[in-house]
């Protein structure tokens, strides 16, 4: 990991950066760096757009509501895209919130609402996914930002991935054992996705398609009931160990 500056405040952005830029601040982003962080002409800034890296800025006009960032030079490289995605039964807010922040931090590249049939929740505000992205990225020093897709049906979900690419879901009727051996064991792929029923568990229609499909790993999370929320990041953090980037 490249090395990641701690104190300076960090902001996103959707400009484009590069060395030499200008980057004029919204009534937000103003308000945040120059109201409530109370920075001032000079102060340092890092940016990011998940696209160009993060740079080094220092603030050259400071204003209530509006504001202008001078860009000096790149501090990080942007990073190749993530390897894993996470495909979940959708959750009540407080519950979505914590989710979409975790798999941010945990190095999810793609959150995908997946519809199942005991899924509690029909609608999804996909602005308020993506805004959690945003500030998961910009509070844990991520550049890449998650991309959030539209919710679609489980049978749609199941058709729509790759042969080669390997489904691991999150199954409370598999046997207790190993998860770490189980990944491990897995066949060879291009991409994980990791798959996490509601807290209705999957039916047993759509756990017979998941197993009907090869590059499958059907993975117990151990002898507790977790709740989806927590299902979903302890199975991030051993998808990430075992087979991700914490290798």
């Amino acid at each position: 990991m490249s090395h990641y500056d701690f104190r300076t405040p960090r902001l996103h952005v959707d400009a484009p950066l590069r060395a030499g830029a200008a980057v004029t601040l919204d009534r937000d982003r103003a308000n945040y760096l120059f109201n409530v962080l109370r920075l001032g002409a000079g102060d340092a800034v890092l940016l990011f757009n998940g696209r160009d890296g993060e740079w080094r800025a220092t603030v050259a006009e400071a204003g209530k509501r509006a504001g202008t960032l001078a860009l000096a030079a790149q501090e990080r490289p942007q990073p190749e895209g993530g390897r894993v995605e996470l495909l979940f039964a959708p959750l009540k807010h407080a519950r979505l919130d914590y989710m979409v922040q975790k798999a941010v931090e945990m190095g999810a590249a793609r959150i995908q609402p997946v519809i199942t049939r005991h899924t509690q929740v029909a609608r999804v505000n996909l602005e308020r996914m993506r805004a959690n992205v945003i500030e998961a990225a910009q509070q844990c020093g991520v550049l890449a930002l998650a991309e959030v897709g539209e919710p679609v049906a489980f049978a749609s979900m199941i058709a729509s991935l790759a042969p080669d690419r390997l489904v691991v879901f999150c199954d409370e009727d598999a046997d207790i054992g190993d998860p770490v051996a189980a990944l491990e064991a897995s066949p060879s792929h291009d991409g994980i996705a990791l798959v996490v029923g509601p807290e209705g568990g999957f039916s047993a229609e759509e756990r017979a398609m998941l197993l009907a499909r090869g590059h499958v790993v059907r993975l117990s999370l151990g002898p507790r009931i977790l709740r989806a929320d927590t299902a979903a990041v302890a199975a991030l953090a051993l998808v990430q160990a075992v087979l991700g980037d914490w290798r």
